[in-house]
């Protein structure tokens, strides 16, 4: 028998899951599914990022004596479920207790990762955006280990030990450990590792480009075309035609 606070919270998990079959939109209205092809098994119900932030919002003036803890048992419910919108929801209930935000988080979101529970890139950037960011916002040196991240097989944490860092990126922290993994990273075969690297490098030079561009002139032919497009994005034309010749692979490489 669960213990009366576990089974408020597994209840209010598929109350969840059905009041978001009860919003299902036709996907002709607003088709989802455009964006990921090729991931056959995730589902969509199409119901819009407004309304799954209400439920989520409507879930916690629902359950006011919950805490970081019960919102994370919620997500753990929720997470497996192959339906977008219910992983949004689940981390977006979260999300509404970034305050009480610890460091012993951190293993368990990575955990979604590695389970294949965020087996999409909007669902693995949404936790780094939403979760990951803000909580090393306030303790930045657990951005020293997302080092290991870069290295994992599986292709979600490698995915988000670079996006997990574009929080920290923008306001020129942990610029040291984001192009490391970068580095890293830029041997990886996977095309949504190469863009995510480019989105971050991309990012991070906005807060100092000049470094930016040293990183790609001196790395630049060991770096996929698709990441060196990506973060050249905010250069004016002249420069990005400029450091796309300086990049290129050499006819020997």
């Amino acid at each position: 028998m669960l213990h009366p606070a576990k089974a408020d919270v597994a209840r209010a998990a598929r109350s969840a899951e059905r009041e978001l079959k009860r919003l299902a939109r036709p996907a002709h209205n607003f088709d989802a599914s455009r964006y990921f092809r090729g991931d056959h098994n995730l589902g969509f119900y199409n119901v819009g990022t407004d309304r799954m932030r209400e439920l989520a919002r409507s879930i916690q003036l629902a359950h006011q004596s919950w805490t970081v803890d019960d919102a994370m048992a919620f997500a753990d419910v929720l997470m497996p479920n192959r339906y977008l919108d219910v992983k949004n929801v689940a981390i977006s209930l979260v999300a509404r207790y970034r305050r009480s935000f610890v460091p012993r988080l951190l293993p368990r979101w990575k955990r979604w990762f590695s389970a294949n529970q965020s087996a999409n890139w909007a669902t693995t950037d949404a936790i780094c955006g939403e979760l990951i960011g803000p909580l090393l916002l306030e303790h930045p040196t657990l951005a020293d280990g997302f080092g290991v991240w870069s290295t994992h097989r599986n292709m979600w944490v490698r995915r988000a030990s670079i996006v997990g860092l574009i929080a920290l990126a923008r306001r020129g922290q942990s610029l040291d450990v984001l192009y490391g993994n970068a580095k890293r990273l830029h041997a990886d075969d996977q095309d949504l590792i190469q863009k995510a690297v480019g989105w971050a490098l991309r990012e991070a030079g906005k807060a100092d480009e000049a470094r930016l561009e040293r990183y790609l002139r001196a790395n630049g032919p060991s770096i996929p075309r698709t990441t060196v497009r990506y973060a050249i994005e905010r250069f004016p034309p002249r420069a990005r035609a400029e450091l796309l010749l300086a990049t290129r692979p050499s006819a020997n490489s």
